[in-house]
């Protein structure tokens, strides 16, 4: 069981759903206090340690009966000694079926004799049938997808003609003279076996693709992904890597929070030790710490031209997954002048104020000015900057030939703690065309390339623990 909750936790981070090893450990604990013998508290026990996000509820729901959904659906024979039916009507049922059987496929036949005696499928049988449906080549768990392989093994079966059969079934039996009431008991198990049957390969399938979704967050698929340049990627790749941002936060949260908690108590502070133990004496001595404020504060002035848009994009969802990690942020987008786009993000996902900006802000043709869009930051938005407040540019440092108003750079950094520059393009790059790189980044504190998302991570990283 130890193994299958762990494969669990690898397939829910796999689905993007924020699992520490803390909270891992705090669910083998539970189950270890709660049992396993009653399936709905052993799921209360694993929702309520792994899953902190209201969103994140249907995707653990989603993959819950993949992993824990065990053991044979019950069968019920209509023949033989455990049959429910009279020797009379048994026979009677023997006799239609030979009847029957003379007009079916084998496929089919075997699909009666299966019906009328409860076998189940074996092992061997749900793997071969799942190979014929592709299930090994496909690469998602979704409840589309699953209904999919589950058709394809249904009709490889002949299931999906089961009402047909029924009917023959029915017709035979009546020939043979079986009153109203045995037909009914006949078809009701015949109904009872093939819902077992179903209910077997559903099974099957969950627990595959859920070990399958489990292997693929260790192999970390789109790993190559994150680390291609951002402006390489397609549409649909960078879709892929959305889900990449929450895990990705979700490892610099942890890194972040252990560090608050290493440095919590701060330096000694001796003048209040002192001021402390004069209240006993001397004796004895209660130490006392300086309290440090490590929760950065943040402004993020983001670059939104069409070349910059997927790392805008990224930037901006990794920073406002990291809120509980920040003392405050504000957040702004430019192109040809300065939006403040903080209120954006009050009451929405992050992905869906994105998309809002980026169609309230639509690029145009060659019209990118961030000389103007800094003289504009100043004079409207300079009051939240203060000397706590870190200042991070996103951008390519490209000016349309326009005025770079270094002096606009001056004066955010005389306001903030430091002013960081993270830019998708290489140093060779700079000064290049239009490119003002050269002039911006001695004025910088730092100059981050982050033409990746691990890099962007990695950028990041390093604010949040001080490296």
């Amino acid at each position: 069981m130890d193994d299958r909750i762990v494969e669990f936790v690898q397939a829910l981070r796999g689905a993007g759903v924020r699992v520490s090893l803390a909270e891992s450990t705090d669910g083998m604990r539970a189950i270890e206090v709660m049992g396993i013998q009653d399936r709905d508290t052993f799921k209360a026990a694993l929702r309520t340690t792994l899953v902190k996000d209201h969103a994140d509820v249907s995707i653990f729901e989603q993959l819950f009966p993949m992993f824990f959904n065990i053991g044979t659906p019950p069968t019920q024979s209509a023949q033989g000694d455990g049959s429910e039916l009279s020797e009379q009507e048994q026979q009677q049922l023997d006799q239609a079926m030979q009847q029957m059987m003379q007009q079916l496929s084998e496929k089919l036949r075997e699909l009666v004799q299966r019906l009328m005696s409860g076998q189940g499928l074996t092992r061997e049988e749900l793997e071969q049938m799942a190979q014929q449906a592709g299930m090994q080549r496909l690469q998602s768990a979704s409840p589309q997808t699953r209904r999919y392989v589950q058709s394809h093994m249904e009709r490889q079966l002949g299931l999906q003609q089961l009402e047909q059969l029924l009917q023959q079934l029915e017709q035979a039996l009546q020939q043979q003279g079986m009153s109203g009431e045995g037909r009914k008991q006949v078809r009701e198990i015949a109904e009872g076996n093939a819902e077992a049957m179903e209910q077997q390969i559903e099974q099957f399938i969950g627990q595959g693709l859920a070990k399958q979704l489990a292997e693929q967050m260790k192999r970390d698929p789109i790993h190559d992904l994150a680390n291609r340049p951002l402006d390489q990627l397609s549409a649909r790749e960078i879709e892929q890597l959305r889900d990449e941002v929450r895990r990705m936060a979700a490892r610099l949260r942890t890194r972040a929070a252990l560090r608050n908690r290493r440095h919590r108590s701060g330096a000694l502070d001796a003048k209040a030790t002192v001021r402390g133990a004069q209240r006993y004496g001397g004796v004895p001595i209660e130490l006392k710490f300086r309290r440090k404020r490590l929760k950065p504060k943040l402004a993020v002035i983001c670059d939104i031209s069409t070349s910059m848009r997927p790392h805008a994009t990224f930037m901006l969802t990794l920073m406002y997954e990291l809120q509980d990690v920040l003392a405050h942020s504000h957040s702004y987008a430019f192109i040809d002048t300065m939006h403040d786009i903080t209120q954006d993000f009050t009451g929405q996902r992050p992905q869906v104020a994105i998309e809002g900006v980026l169609r309230r802000i639509p690029p145009g043709y060659y019209s990118t000015d961030l000389g103007a869009s800094l003289a504009a930051f100043c004079r409207e938005h300079l009051s939240t900057i203060d000397r706590r407040t870190t200042v991070i540019v996103l951008g390519d440092g490209r000016n349309n030939y326009n005025d770079p108003r270094i002096d606009c750079v001056d004066t955010i950094k005389r306001h903030a703690r430091r002013v960081l520059w993270f830019t998708p393009e290489h140093e060779r790059m700079w000064g290049t065309g239009d490119s003002d790189m050269r002039r911006y980044a001695p004025k910088m504190d730092a100059v981050h390339y982050v033409a990746t998302l691990q890099q962007l991570a990695d950028a990041i990283d390093h604010l949040l623990t001080g490296k």
